[in-house]
């Protein structure tokens, strides 16, 4: 019987493949990549001396790379081979794009088939699609592999060459990458405008107003005497006004106004209506997927990958990595249909929906993100194999897909313009603006609505619906209120919103944007706080550097410019190895300063890097924070008695050293100003004050500010003597504490420190479940303030309790059941006793927003409803109707476990043959 082995990336793809195909068929997976370009370390002792030597790539011989066989793949290697001796065909099915393609690659070249060989492809794990997919198969396309490869050598010699440089002249360990660098700039760069940035005031009038029915609007006051009033919009960065014919108000001016409009009447002098219409947005891509579970499922774009990864593996969605919005007839179909079943006829446009990518180059034209097969699963029907973030995810793919094949939502948008007579702030009349949407036919916002990121600002309209009014109608005023505001600077980047300018710029591919953000995280180039990431100041030294020394290589357009030259290579325009030597030895077709240079003379000719300036962000007024090798701190320039402009010794001043301060995690550059910066410095002239002498020891105890806070330490003295230490003998390490929260540097005392420097504190003994004694301890953590009995610990509610509960205190907190995780919110309302399960109903807020909850029964808050306002009876009903739909099991289908072999094997060192270049398979 003819046997046909199938190669797949991972167990989880193997294992659902493998049924869908039969008997005929065996199918194993590769785990990844099964070899790579070896660091100069794990090369042969005979090739580190050879061209391959720096980089594992022959620079000199048409870029060859040198690859080996990864450790902890040898085994697997060797049971693919054992599986091939057996097998009359092999079917490479890894995915589909220029990754997927170079493993089938490799495989092909380490496995040495003597066999028939074909490239079996599919965008979705179904049965159809699988059988589809192996009765349909393609030769293996080498302008892929070529694209996947240049890449890979382009990572190597741009981090191999770049990555030293910061080595030396900022920290060791950095790295440099082509994606990573420019990504980082692009942060620095925002929290640069955010320094920069200095906030003006403005105002305006609010008020209320009453048509004679009794219906009340709110409306803004947009002119005076026929001049438009200033908003933020008109401000730059810099606080100055820069749009001509304004009113710009200040505080007296609008209160008198609006104490005018009080006593003052509205006459309506517009009215103007006209139709409201939104399209639904395209189905999901690999960005806007990232993008929406950030705003919608507060998911990190790793958080997302992952769970994508399973939806795809385990059938439920399509290939996750994809720039192309295009759906197949088939899927139409299949969104079309249960569009109209769900929602009615008149929901469902005429002729399907069909969308065009926006993208600069799309990579491999797979289809959309949607869920998998030609009949859509609805989020019910997988509600028992799918839980969590996967099922939540799911379904955020399933409704952009329905919704992407509805119809508009209609409307129609008003806008009143009022008149009031006024006779105050040198003004005789003021304009006030009123718009209302009012949305008439929902059409696909019944199944979903795009979320949005804050825009800087916006002025909140939200959604309303206007009186009845026309020209000429008088109306009452009921109030009005003069309101400040401030500018507000640049909004910091989020995962989702620096995705979308990735994008936008043309900088990176689906399958980077994710790891990238990792990576620049992992180096210490982001801290996130929230959802905003910020820059901390070591991306500051690494960004200048780049940028002065490296400029193109930053530079957004020529980074763009080589994803588009991976794209062609890709398509088969470019030459893989032409394209190296431009990139790196220099020439025509790049850049200006890349026609000048390559990669190789940027770093020879390099020339003096000041490695200290390079570190020195100035703040202004002699004060600078540098970055150093244990951290960042403040310090200023010249030192107390010289003038920093001339450098000469002001007349009767005493000369001091230039005073420093370490800077804590906690604060964002754009919070570093002058001001703070000469705090820490005040705050550090505390820094190493003895407190005292401990009289249990006999050594000193100092207060010291470090770079995770202040804390109090005590001073070892010098061993006696000329003895030196064995060699390899551990130094005594002396005690540590860090101060609470509520504690002061400048003001705390040596028995202070004392009572830190016992932590642990002992709280009692008590007896564990065996009856064995054990003792309670109560001590400070990275997580804040807890006990700990044995390996069970409880947290407690204030770092005061480390010193002050006692043994039956402590007790008591063992004898409640333990919480696992975070401790639960207060609810944010209580409602009551549920009149059905008599159990107490509060509002809490959820990770996918507000819900009221009996403690058995859940049930999401809707649009309208405000958790804050929101009634008892409310509350009932929403449970009511949830109960009525009958509980939702969410069980996952067990799996069964098998032992991994963890074991390592030495790297198999084998140069590989060298590709030979074929038509690209259509």
């Amino acid at each position: 019987m003819a046997r046909k082995l199938v190669i797949v990336e991972s167990p989880a793809k193997a294992k659902k493949i493998g049924g869908f195909l039969g008997s005929d068929y065996v199918v194993d997976a590769s785990a990844g990549h099964i070899r790579d370009l070896p660091t100069p370390s794990e090369l042969p002792p005979e090739m580190k001396k050879g061209p391959f030597g720096k980089f594992a790539v022959n620079v000199d011989d048409g870029f060859e790379p040198y690859y080996v066989v990864d450790a902890d793949k040898k085994k697997k290697v060797t049971e693919l081979r054992r599986a091939l001796k057996d097998a009359d065909e092999l079917l490479l099915a890894t995915d589909e794009d220029r990754e997927g393609e170079a493993i089938a690659w490799h495989l092909l070249e380490v496995l040495k088939p003597k066999v028939p060989v074909k490239r079996m492809v599919f965008h979705e794990i179904t049965k159809e699609a699988i059988q589809r997919a192996a009765n349909n198969t393609r030769d293996l396309d080498t302008y892929l592999v070529d694209a996947q490869e240049t890449r890979r050598i382009l990572d190597r010699l741009y981090g191999y060459e770049v990555s030293p440089v910061l080595w030396r002249k900022v920290r060791q360990g950095l790295s440099g990458g082509r994606v990573q660098s420019v990504v980082t700039r692009m942060i620095v760069e925002r929290e640069r405008e955010r320094m920069a940035f200095k906030a003006a005031s403005y105002w305006d009038v609010d008020g209320e107003f009453t048509v004679d029915g009794g219906q009340q609007f709110g409306a803004r006051l947009s002119a005076l005497d026929g001049t438009r009033v200033a908003t933020g919009r008109d401000f730059a960065d810099t606080g100055e006004l820069v749009t001509k014919n304004v009113v710009h108000l200040d505080s007296q001016r609008a209160n008198a106004l609006a104490e005018a409009v009080r006593a003052s009447h509205a006459d309506v002098t517009s009215v103007q209506e006209k139709p409201y219409t939104r399209r639904p947005s395209a189905p999901f891509i690999t960005s806007t997927l990232q993008q929406e579970a950030s705003r919608k499922l507060r998911l990190s774009s790793r958080e997302t990958m992952r769970a994508a990864q399973r939806l795809y593996e385990d059938g439920f969605i399509t290939y996750m990595r994809t720039d192309s919005v295009v759906l197949s007839e088939s899927a139409l179909t299949a969104a079309r249909t249960q569009a109209r079943d769900l929602y009615g006829a008149e929901y469902v446009p005429d002729a399907p929906r069909r969308y065009a990518g926006k993208a600069k180059g799309a990579q491999e034209a797979h289809e959309a993100i949607r869920p998998a097969g030609d009949r859509f699963r609805t989020p019910a029907q997988v509600a028992g194999e799918l839980r969590g973030t996967e099922f939540a995810l799911y379904e955020l793919i399933w409704k952009r897909t329905v919704a992407s094949q509805m119809a508009d939502a209609r409307g129609s948008t008003a806008t009143v313009k009022l008149a009031v007579p006024v006779d105050a702030a040198g003004a005789k009349s003021a304009e006030f603006t009123a718009s209302g949407t009012v949305i008439t036919f929902r059409g696909f916002l019944a199944a979903y609505e795009e979320g949005r990121d804050v825009e800087r600002n916006a002025d909140g309209a939200t959604e309303r619906r206007l009186p009845k009014l026309s020209e000429g109608v008088r109306l009452e005023v009921e109030d009005a209120e003069a309101k400040g505001h401030e500018t507000s600077p640049p909004p910091r980047y989020t995962e989702a919103s620096i995705v979308k300018a990735m994008e936008e710029k043309g900088i990176g591919r689906p399958s980077t944007y994710e790891p990238t953000i990792a990576t620049i995280t992992n180096r210490g180039y982001i801290n996130k706080r929230g959802s905003a990431l910020i820059p901390t100041w070591l991306a500051f030294a690494v960004t200048r550097l780049m940028e002065e020394h490296f400029p193109s290589l930053v530079d957004y357009d020529f980074t763009a410019s080589m994803e588009e030259d991976l794209d062609r290579i890709a398509a088969g325009d470019e030459q893989r190895v032409a394209w190296l030597t431009k990139f790196y030895f220099g020439g025509q077709g790049q850049t200006a300063q890349q026609s000048r240079e390559g990669l190789h003379r940027m770093v020879e000719d390099l020339g003096e890097i000041d490695a200290r300036e390079i570190s020195t962000i100035r703040l202004g007024e002699n004060l600078a924070v540098r970055v150093g090798r244990y951290g960042p701190y403040v310090t200023e320039l010249a030192p107390s008695g010289i003038d920093p402009e001339t450098g000469e010794m002001l007349e009767g001043a005493e000369v001091k050293d230039p005073r420093r301060a370490s800077i804590t995690d906690d604060i964002a550059p754009d919070e570093m100003t002058p001001e703070k910066a000469r705090e820490l410095l005040e705050q550090a002239g505390d820094d190493g004050r003895v407190l005292g002498t401990d009289p249990a020891t006999g050594h000193e105890i100092v207060a010291r500010a470090g770079r995770y806070g202040p804390y109090v330490t005590e001073v070892l003295p010098e061993p006696e003597g000329e003895e030196k230490p064995k060699r390899g003998a551990k130094k005594p390490k002396p005690r540590t504490a860090s101060l609470f929260k509520d504690m002061d540097l400048g003001t705390i005392e040596l028995d202070t420190a004392l009572k830190l420097l016992s932590l642990p504190r002992v709280v009692g003994e008590t007896t564990d479940d065996k009856g064995e004694p054990v003792q309670i301890t109560a001590q400070n953590g990275r997580y804040g303030p807890y006990l700990k009995k044995g390996t069970d610990s409880r947290s407690l509610q204030t770092e005061a309790q480390i010193f002050d509960i006692t043994l039956d205190e402590a007790l008591a907190i063992y004898a409640q059941p333990k919480q696992r995780g975070r401790a639960a919110a207060a609810p944010l309302k209580e409602l009551g006793a549920d009149p059905v399960s008599g159990k107490p109903v509060v509002v809490k807020d959820g990770r996918f927003g507000p819900y009221v909850t009996d403690g058995e029964t859940n049930a999401t808050l809707r649009k309208d409803d405000d958790p804050s306002t929101i009634t008892p009876e409310r509350g009932f009903e929403l449970l009511a109707e949830k109960r009525a739909k009958g509980p939702t099991t969410r069980k996952r289908a067990a799996k069964k476990t098998t032992k991994k072999a963890a074991t390592k094997k030495a790297t198999t060192r084998k140069t590989a043959a060298k590709k030979t270049t074929s038509k690209k398979a259509t």
